[in-house]
């Protein structure tokens, strides 16, 4: 059980806000253009000589693109699991792994076994996708290209283009998704 105070989690905002800023490289003038805060707002903030509100946090996480808890820090209530609803949608299943609003979402996609093979009928959507096959051998076609990933391959691509996943070889496929809007792109970086 958490025994932290509201005094303690309310002081605990101005760090949190100053190392997410810093990692973020953000300036406490660019953090004014962009909230509409003022300069001297966002530093007494950031120092704890001002009281967070939610009139000065909620720009704040839009711009940084948090969930206003993990901006703030606040205590968990009630039962802290996520209980995923899976989606069904054109005969296959996505399970969301992500809650977060705006940005990238994270999704778990089965595309099951089907009883006869499938002709690829390409859809488009504005985003950017980007996938990771866990099981199975996925069948990826992209415009006029058509690919065969076996477990392990990642792909990335623009969803304005016509796409279509399905399976390769007549088996289930287990994919893991990120899905970001219009020029959101997923990057992994290595440290080294």
């Amino acid at each position: 059980m958490d025994r932290r105070t509201d005094d303690d989690v309310l002081d605990a905002v101005g760090p949190r806000l100053r190392a997410l800023r810093r990692d973020r490289g953000i300036t406490l003038a660019d953090l004014a253009a962009t909230t509409g805060v003022s300069e001297s707002t966002l530093s007494r903030l950031e120092n704890g000589q001002r009281r967070p509100s939610l009139e000065l946090l909620l720009p704040l996480a839009r711009t940084y693109d948090v969930p206003l808890d993990d901006l703030v820090g606040a205590p968990r209530t009630g039962d802290p699991r996520i209980h995923l609803k899976p989606i069904r949608r054109f005969g296959m299943t996505f399970v969301p792994l992500s809650r977060r609003p705006g940005g990238v979402h994270a999704f778990k996609m089965i595309i099951p076994a089907p009883p006869e093979p499938l002709e690829p009928t390409p859809q488009t959507h504005e985003g950017f996708e980007w996938l990771y096959v866990l099981n199975g051998r996925l069948r990826l076609v992209i415009g006029d290209r058509d690919l065969t990933l076996p477990p392990g391959e990642a792909a990335e691509f623009d969803t304005s283009l016509p796409h279509w996943l399905g399976s390769a070889d007549g088996g289930a496929v287990e994919l893991l998704i990120l899905f970001g809007l219009q020029g959101v792109r997923a990057h992994v970086r290595s440290r080294g």
